[in-house]
């Protein structure tokens, strides 16, 4: 066996994170190593053997309390040798305190469990180029390109949705060029909230916040028009069953399934108004 070292990862290292992620069958967005590394530069771990990557695991810090572990992945070549779950320990070991929330693959759940994870509910992916046959009407909103809102009061709107604050991020996760960012606004309130960013396959949706049903068409419309008659992909928590009938109506398909999973009490967000989750990598 050769040297097996375990370091934090470089900005070059951010975007083999998301190569991996993509040969995983994963499909994150394109440039979401941009938004994600800032948020705790200090939680994308490596694991290198004899110099050259070969596992790697997210084990970001958000505020004072919650912690969120993803990215964990070890090479084809690698695998079964013991790496992996050296990478995992030295995660963990950083959220040490913390409730902490990861995203599973369904087969996965008996180790997570064996680490204290507990599930919450399933996010399942739903594919495909969404239809406006049977889909309620909007409602009476307006939607607005999010770059245009204080981010303050787009993180606290966001806050309602996510276990802890993140301005941060949000201003990246809505900033980069290649996405498009909608809010639902209604009375003067914000009423709903998603975006789109370009992927290898196709385009993710996350996060999707609503008010309604009409709501939650009416941005997925207003996203998916950005790239016309081409598919989207919305991973949807099966506890918000609003959620999984409109993408039902709008003629999307499940496509891949993971466990939402914490450590502690499933933190106290507005589920019905979660129509999707922002990422399976960071929460």
């Amino acid at each position: 066996m050769g040297r097996f070292e375990i370091a934090g990862a470089s900005a070059d290292d951010i975007r083999t994170l998301g190569a991996w992620a993509a040969d995983e069958g994963w499909n994150p967005g394109d440039s979401d190593g941009q938004a994600f590394f800032p948020v705790d530069p200090e939680g994308f771990l490596f694991g290198r053997l004899d110099g050259e990557p070969v596992a790697s695991i997210s084990a970001v810090r958000y505020g004072t309390d919650f912690g969120f572990v993803g990215f964990y992945i070890a090479r084809p070549s690698v695998r079964g040798q013991g790496y992996g779950i050296q990478l995992w320990r030295a995660g963990t070991a950083r959220l040490a305190g913390r409730n902490v929330g990861l995203d599973g693959v369904i087969d996965q759940q008996d180790n997570y469990r064996a680490s204290g994870f507990r599930r919450a509910w399933n996010n399942i992916r739903y594919e495909g180029v969404p239809s406006s046959g049977g889909v309620p009407q909007r409602d009476d909103v307006t939607l607005r390109d999010a770059r245009t809102v204080p981010i303050a009061q787009l993180a606290a709107y966001d806050r309602r949705f996510f276990p802890a604050p993140r301005p941060g991020f949000l201003a990246s996760w809505v900033g980069l060029p290649d996405r498009t960012a909608l809010v639902a606004v209604r009375d003067g309130r914000l009423d709903g909230f998603g975006v789109l960013r370009a992927s290898r396959g196709a385009s993710r949706v996350g996060p999707l916040y609503a008010a309604s049903q009409e709501v939650a068409a009416a941005l997925v419309s207003g996203l998916a028009a950005a790239s016309p008659g081409s598919p989207v992909a919305i991973d949807v928590p099966d506890v918000n069953t609003r959620s999984v009938e409109l993408m039902e109506r709008l003629g999307l398909r499940p496509s891949f399934e993971a466990a939402r999973m914490y450590t502690g009490p499933t933190p106290a967000v507005d589920l019905t108004g979660l129509y999707a989750v922002t990422s399976l990598e960071l929460g």
